[in-house]
């Protein structure tokens, strides 16, 4: 199978440093692109992230000496030698925004981890297994861009990824009328590592901006419907959170609280979960996790360290679920940030626009003559 050409922007951070080293050996996807700020312009990619490459597998030898672009002022060049762009540049928002537009407008589609578009009401924020069918406002985007191939798809907040992939099912079945959770969420989702915050070791920060915002505002998007071109959040269900930074590396931690229009017995969740899989499954897509919700009967499972990277860090991993006195039900819930949380949704994200043919080669028409 031809691969499809991929550019990173914002290559040098913890995200585009988590894109560029998944892109290595992708069945589908080959790193064509490197691109960062003025600073590193014109460097050899091992030579810019030098001391500061965060992964913990060395740098792909196919990456190590493609030369960095510039995001900004290399952006017409880059449009026309990739098929699409990850996008994950550290910027102001409006600057993110007006960014991404530029590369979609330039023909080219743009996947993106930032938050900046998240809220523009016709870029789908998609998690692949359950709103897959959001894409389909990106011909309404499409018309308002005035492009043929070019749009904008964002992947959702990285903490949510940790619970609402164990509500939705739940929420379809039974409905969903409230939920409270409290998220404990790694460093790397600050794009720190210990060595770079020691702030951090033997500590918890009861805040993290603008989080909470996020927590109880997108999971409504994820479940709202494509209405008159654009996505229409849901009203409900009702959501309050929390949001704590704690010492742990990787890895966000979730603790739910949830009621429904029609209570389910424990055991009908556990089944519920246990059944649920969505497109990525369906479609057989190379990052999907075989079992998307695992759910663990010990008592002090899932454990932080030891559950993180279940599935290559793409599978949501469950726990405790009881009974509560305020609640119908309480349970833990697990995701690996920088993987399922943030670039690894991405390329999964990805995959999906490229197998529905949202995403063509670039060189060979436009969509719907790219269907494989």
């Amino acid at each position: 199978m031809k691969k499809y050409k991929v550019g990173v922007i914002g290559a040098t951070g913890m995200v585009g440093q988590r894109f560029v080293s998944l892109m290595e050996n992708h069945p589908w996807f080959e790193l064509a692109v490197v691109a960062a700020s003025s600073r590193s312009a014109g460097k050899p990619y091992s030579e810019a992230v030098g001391g500061r490459w965060m992964m913990q597998t060395p740098i792909p030898a196919p990456a190590a000496d493609l030369i960095i672009m510039s995001a900004e002022t290399d952006a017409k060049a880059i449009a026309d030698s990739v098929d699409f762009i990850f996008s994950a540049v550290d910027m102001k928002k409006d600057e993110i925004k007006s960014m991404e537009d530029a590369y979609a407008k330039a023909e080219c589609p743009v996947v993106s981890n930032n938050s900046a578009h998240r809220w523009t009401p016709d870029v789908p924020m998609i998690i692949p297994e359950l709103n897959p069918e959001h894409a389909a406002v990106i011909e309404s985007q499409r018309k308002r861009l005035g492009t043929k191939r070019g749009f904008v798809a964002v992947k959702s907040n990285c903490s949510i990824q940790s619970y609402v992939p164990a509500l939705h099912p739940l929420k379809e079945k039974y409905g969903l009328s409230r939920t409270l959770v409290c998220t404990y969420q790694a460093i790397s989702g600050a794009g720190k590592t210990f060595e770079t915050w020691p702030e951090m070791v033997d500590n918890v920060i009861p805040y993290i901006g603008g989080e909470e915002e996020k927590s109880e505002q997108e999971p409504l998007k994820v479940w709202g419907a494509v209405a008159g071109g654009e996505i229409v959040p849901a009203k409900s269900p009702q959501i309050t959170t929390q949001c704590i930074r704690v010492a742990a590396s990787d890895g966000h931690m979730a603790a739910v609280f949830a009621s429904f229009d029609s209570k389910p017995e424990l055991g009908e969740i556990k089944e519920t979960w246990k059944n649920f899989s969505g497109r990525p499954q369906e479609l057989g897509l190379p990052s999907a996790p075989a079992q998307f919700l695992h759910y663990f009967e010990e008592e002090d499972r899932p454990q932080t360290k030891l559950e993180r990277m279940l599935e290559n860090g793409m599978a949501v991993s469950l726990g405790r679920l009881r009974a509560d006195s305020q609640y119908d039900c309480k349970f833990i819930g697990l995701s690996h940030n920088t993987l399922r949380g943030a670039a690894g949704g991405a390329v999964l994200l990805a995959e999906l626009l490229c197998a529905e043919g949202y995403i063509c080669y670039s060189s060979e028409g436009y969509p719907g003559d790219c269907l494989f």
